[in-house]
């Protein structure tokens, strides 16, 4: 632990929602000091009073002596060496922008965002390479599966840190580790990247299937088509794109893994909204609903772009982007779709 706190200096969080709640307290229970940053100010009085975050996993208690709280992200960023960004996809280009690219230089980054970025429709390192000279080897990604629910309940869940540098990757790895966490570590940044935004897709589709009546012995073809589909892009990603001399295993927690806890438990958020999509509501009725985020929802509108700039069939993403985005009706397209599993 101390190596790993050593190499990774001083933390900072980035975003206060469920997920960057629950590394926090991965963090707080292993006695890591860390600066968070929390746009809401009424959230950080909150917080600073009564010990526990005012909207997000409520029941967490945090040892506040080693908590630093900032609505100001260039004190953050000044402070940390390593920065944990928990911003949803949605939002986050938006807080990488209302800083000087300055302030990024230097930093570890790892990632907890299990998105695409909306408007370039790039995952996050990509981004920051393309516009901001960020170098991959100060980069990792955090993978599940993991609810930010069953960790505030001390459940024991797995996480996976993805880098090239695998210094970096080990270090994460050993600082989130507790006796409710397992962890481990890979080299796959774009594989495990891109498995946790296109399970996001799926698992909407998933809700959708239970919203429209369907059980769970469609349910459980439907979940094996989607690994075989996810199965089938990150092997041309690795082969075509960033080809490397170690081969990753798919067949492990951050890929199935993920896949699966996302599609089948009622605390994912991905499920929920596909569940009132299929029950009848609009999307934008959905989204208003939900009160969070549902990557799910920006992850298809980027994967149905990307799949068409490579050129790789994915005929369910590509399904439940039309439901989504192209409000097609979603019992016709389910329909269609049972024509396609095997």
């Amino acid at each position: 632990m101390e190596e790993a706190k050593k190499y990774l200096g001083k933390i900072g969080i980035i975003g206060n929602g469920s997920w960057g709640t629950a590394l926090a307290k991965m963090l707080n229970d292993n006695q890591i000091p860390f600066t968070w940053w929390i746009r809401d100010e009424k959230a950080i009085q909150h917080l600073q009073k009564r010990s526990h975050n005012l909207n997000y996993l409520t029941s967490v208690q945090f040892n506040m002596q080693l908590i630093r709280l900032s609505s100001d992200l260039h004190l953050v960023l000044k402070e940390a060496d390593t920065l944990i960004f928990c911003v949803p996809s949605a939002y986050a280009q938006e807080v990488i922008e209302s800083v000087a690219t300055e302030n990024w230089q230097g930093k570890n980054i790892i990632s907890a965002i299990k998105g695409i970025l909306p408007k370039p429709h790039q995952l996050i390192n990509d981004y920051l390479a393309a516009n901001y000279a960020f170098p991959i080897e100060q980069y990792a990604a955090i993978t599940g599966p993991c609810h930010a629910e069953e960790v505030a309940n001390e459940r024991l869940s797995y996480l996976t840190f993805s880098s090239l540098n695998t210094e970096l990757a080990a270090a994460a790895a050993t600082l989130f580790k507790t006796n409710y966490i397992n962890t481990f570590h890979n080299n796959d940044i774009w594989g495990a990247q891109f498995a946790a935004v296109l399970k996001n897709i799926y698992a909407v589709g998933a809700g959708i299937a239970h919203g429209l009546d369907y059980g769970d012995n469609f349910l459980s073809v439907y979940i094996t088509n989607c690994y075989k589909e996810m199965y089938q892009f990150l092997n041309y990603h690795f082969e075509k794109i960033h080809p490397s001399n170690e081969v990753p295993d798919f067949h492990t927690s951050a890929y199935l893994g993920d896949l699966l806890v996302t599609c089948y438990s009622l605390h994912s958020r991905n499920r929920m909204f596909g569940n009132m999509i299929g029950k009848g509501y609009s999307v934008k009725a959905a989204i208003i609903e939900m009160k969070m985020v549902a990557e799910g929802y920006y992850a298809a509108k980027g994967m149905d772009i990307i799949q068409e700039e490579l050129g790789i069939g994915m005929p369910i993403s590509k399904a439940i982007f039309d439901i989504l985005w192209n409000n097609k009706n979603a019992e016709d397209v389910f329909k269609e779709i049972e024509t396609i599993l095997s």
